[in-house]
């Protein structure tokens, strides 16, 4: 009876228990996968405030999530602590998820994203040549689950003006099918 009732026990903590987080590897923070949503954590930045009695710190961190399906979404957490800023970050992220029109494993046209000092330029790419990006547009790609793309980032290397400018660009992508109905015309017409 009692060795029913503690493997019982060891089952329900095991339920419990939570998924692994991400790690940091060369190439970055490695994406986990959390409530359905591929979440990346693209840059974590530490602030100083002097005080009297000497510097406190605390965390910056901007999160990408997305479903790998055409819905994205990025947030920016701050706290005292890294763990808690990252978990911010994710809930900011979960919140402000937007779906992106897609063309198959692309994007349908070529589409430049501003956003503040950041310019991204994105561009439809043959099926097979894969996501040609840097670190934090790559990010924000891949979470959309997009497979073929060229990207140049433009202007500014800031990881936070990167990712918000991407994210435009997705925002400002449609179809033909979206463009005829705006223009009162068949697809046929365009």
């Amino acid at each position: 009876m009692a060795e029913q009732i503690l493997k019982q026990n060891n089952d329900e903590r095991a339920s419990h228990s939570r998924p692994a987080k991400g790690t940091r590897g060369e190439q970055g923070f490695k994406p986990r996968v959390d409530d359905g949503l591929i979440e990346t954590v693209v840059a974590v930045n530490r602030v100083a405030k002097v005080v009297k009695g000497g510097k406190r710190f605390s965390f910056s961190a901007l999160v990408v999530k997305g479903d790998g399906a055409g819905k994205v979404g990025c947030g920016l957490g701050k706290a005292k602590e890294v763990q808690a800023a990252i978990q911010k970050g994710a809930l900011q992220a979960a919140k402000h998820l937007i779906s992106v029109k897609l063309k198959d494993t692309t994007i349908p046209h070529e589409i430049i994203g501003v956003s503040g000092a950041g310019k991204v330029l994105l561009k439809p790419a043959a099926h097979g040549t894969g996501v040609i990006a840097g670190g934090s547009v790559r990010a924000v790609l891949e979470a959309v689950g997009i497979k073929d793309i060229l990207t140049k980032s433009m202007r500014s290397s800031n990881p936070f003006n990167v990712v918000y400018a991407t994210i435009e660009a997705l925002k400002l992508l449609r179809t033909k099918e979206d463009v005829a109905q705006i223009r009162n015309k068949e697809v046929t017409e365009i």
